[in-house]
């Protein structure tokens, strides 16, 4: 199955947050092992260098660990997830606030309209 990239961004970048969001949606969870890099390339539909370079960006990140001779697992340090899981978050929250601010809502308005979302006020 290969993915559909964008060009807004580096391939190496895209699987990165791919793999960030699969670890926050628990897709991945703490102490599995990741598939090996040219697994993962067949898999994703890319070079196997643009891989390594994505495990390596998740190693600096420590969100991996790699074990000589094993392979590469997600971390199981809690507080490292956890700070992930509060920066993509914050992220998305930031793009979300900012694209809704360029069409002239009101911090309010964006209330109201979460608040009516999620069933929190009567129509």
């Amino acid at each position: 199955m290969t993915i559909q990239f964008t060009r807004d961004l580096p391939i190496y970048s895209q699987l990165v947050n791919r793999i960030c969001s699969e670890i926050v949606r628990n897709e991945r969870l703490p102490g599995n092992k990741l598939p090996s890099v040219r697994e993962y390339a067949l898999e994703v539909g890319v070079n196997v260098n643009t891989v390594q370079r994505v495990y390596k960006e998740l190693e600096q990140m420590a969100l991996t660990e790699t074990k000589r001779g094993q392979g590469t697992f997600i971390t199981t340090d809690d507080s490292v997830l956890l700070a992930l899981r509060e920066k993509i978050k914050q992220q998305i929250t930031e793009e979300f606030v900012r694209k809704i601010e360029e069409h002239g809502f009101s911090h309010d308005e964006i209330l109201f309209e979460l608040q009516k979302y999620r069933g929190e006020l009567d129509d």
